[in-house]
């Protein structure tokens, strides 16, 4: 056959096949295409079931309702059921129904709404907002309405930490404010008990520091020299050999009047030893400190009674904080603290509470505390600024505490997120006690060895607190 002919057959092959096409459909024939005849049966669907869960637009718009409602022709919105699985993303193309599990796999029981919804689903589906129902498999737990559930996946990305209650030491630093004081008990006062003239002065200036011993003036005192010279005529008279018991009390009382008059012991033996009557004394300084007051003068006269000297020892010093209020009940009385002063701030000196004044300032509400501090250098001077810590609480007992991070307090709510292992957490109300080094006491709510959520505390509160609204939500109201 020759390229003509072959091409004149063809055409009229071509025009026939058109020809009997155009009959056919005329006549209401349809021809299978190749996709119907390559497809498998189709399934037949199942009627949908259960409440309705929402409405929507009734052309198949992104438009839905919780309530009925009807489109401006008329025309009423469609309702979804719970059974109908509605997917909003056109590449979704779920089945109908739950695929079969691989061998060896958890089955799933059923999916649930992932909001906390009171809403239940035997296959895959996405509530409203596009959100997949979670999957609950079989052997989990029952929800008892008081943990939340995280994916473990969420659980890692969100950086869930726990830690382990358990028994630690706390003691509680409370911080205050102090001033150098001079130690009360260590004060001496330097007085005369008879009239006398100050004929010269050893130590005549303030802030000079004297030892035991060591004279402070010289002093003439009339009534001084009558008791030496009773002492005398007293010692002679038994040196004579008078005998009797008038004679023994004569010493005696000549002796007793100069101690009376608060002559040094070193004067009494110098008369008794040599007989002579000084007619001045040098005045011996009753102990070791500095003048801190002196009010005598050469040439001055003095009368019984009146201070000469005031001498204290600055081998320890105080220090007196004032304190908060409500950090009363924390401090008592051999507490130790740490003094740092503010010449020294590299040193701290420690030290320990002596004192709780039994008044507060009403001015400040706060309470003074005194603190005992070993100074022998002497370095630490009177009214020197410090900062003091105490260690506060019972630094012996242990109790049951929790890193601060993982409890929740919002001032009425103290919460604590208990984890039950499997991404279930259980939040627990505690009773807090003291705080101390990063940790909370827990006197009430958890046990040694729960552990407790330490970070991403709020993420999984949240997610309790929207699951017990949600939970208050749906709830039916209770019959008045």
């Amino acid at each position: 056959m020759s390229r003509v002919a072959w091409a004149a057959f063809t055409l009229a092959a071509i025009a026939a096949a058109g020809a009997g096409g155009h009959w056919l459909g005329q006549h209401g024939w349809r021809l299978p295409s190749v996709a119907t005849m390559t497809a498998p049966t189709p399934t037949v669907a199942h009627e949908p079931s259960g409440p309705v869960i929402y409405y929507r637009d009734p052309d198949g718009k992104p438009f839905y309702s919780a309530e009925p409602r009807t489109a401006p022709d008329g025309r009423p919105w469609r309702a979804v059921l719970a059974s109908e699985d509605i997917s909003f993303d056109p590449r979704d193309k779920t089945a109908a129904s739950e695929p079969p599990s691989p061998p060896g796999a958890r089955r799933v029981r059923y999916y649930r709404n992932p909001m906390g919804l009171a809403d239940t689903s035997p296959v895959p589906k996405k509530d409203w907002m596009g959100m997949d129902y979670i999957p609950v498999y079989e052997g989990e737990e029952q929800d008892d309405g008081k943990t939340v559930k995280v994916s473990l996946e969420k659980v890692q990305r969100s950086g869930v930490a726990t830690e382990k209650v358990s028994e630690r030491v706390l003691a509680r630093p409370v911080r205050a404010v102090g001033t150098v004081k001079h130690d009360e008990s260590r004060a001496t006062v330097v007085t005369i008990r008879s009239e006398g003239f100050i004929e010269e002065l050893f130590v005549s200036k303030t802030g000079q520091h004297v030892h035991a011993g060591e004279p402070l003036f010289r002093v003439y005192s009339p009534q001084i020299q009558l008791a030496q010279a009773d002492f005398i005529v007293a010692m002679r008279a038994v040196g004579r050999g008078v005998a009797g018991a008038d004679a023994d009390r004569a010493l005696e009382g000549a002796m007793q009047r100069l101690r009376n008059l608060a002559v040094p012991e070193s004067r009494i033996r110098e008369v008794r030893e040599n007989g002579t009557n000084p007619r001045t004394l040098d005045w011996p300084s009753p102990a070791t400190g500095d003048i801190i007051d002196k009010r005598v003068v050469k040439g001055q006269r003095v009368m019984p009674g009146d201070e000469l000297y005031r001498i204290t020892d600055h081998s320890l010093v105080w220090v007196i904080a004032d304190i908060a209020e409500a950090d009363l009940p924390e401090i008592r009385i051999g507490t130790r603290a740490s003094v740092t002063l503010r010449a020294y701030a590299a040193d701290p000196v420690e030290g320990e509470v002596t004192l709780v004044y039994p008044e507060l300032k009403a001015e400040t509400r706060t309470a003074r505390v005194r603190i005992e501090l070993p100074n022998p250098e002497g370095r630490i001077k009177v009214d020197m600024y410090a900062d003091v810590v105490f260690r506060a609480g019972d630094s012996e007992r242990p109790v049951l505490a929790v890193p601060e991070n993982a409890l929740l307090d919002s001032g009425t709510r103290q919460v604590v997120l208990v984890a039950n292992g499997g991404g279930r957490f259980e939040p627990r109300a505690v009773k807090p006690g003291r705080r101390a080094d990063g940790f909370v006491e827990i006197r009430e709510g958890v046990s040694k060895d729960e552990e407790v959520v330490t970070a991403a505390t709020f993420l999984i509160d949240a997610e309790s607190n929207l699951k017990a609204a949600l939970r208050a939500f749906t709830e039916p109201e209770a019959p008045k």
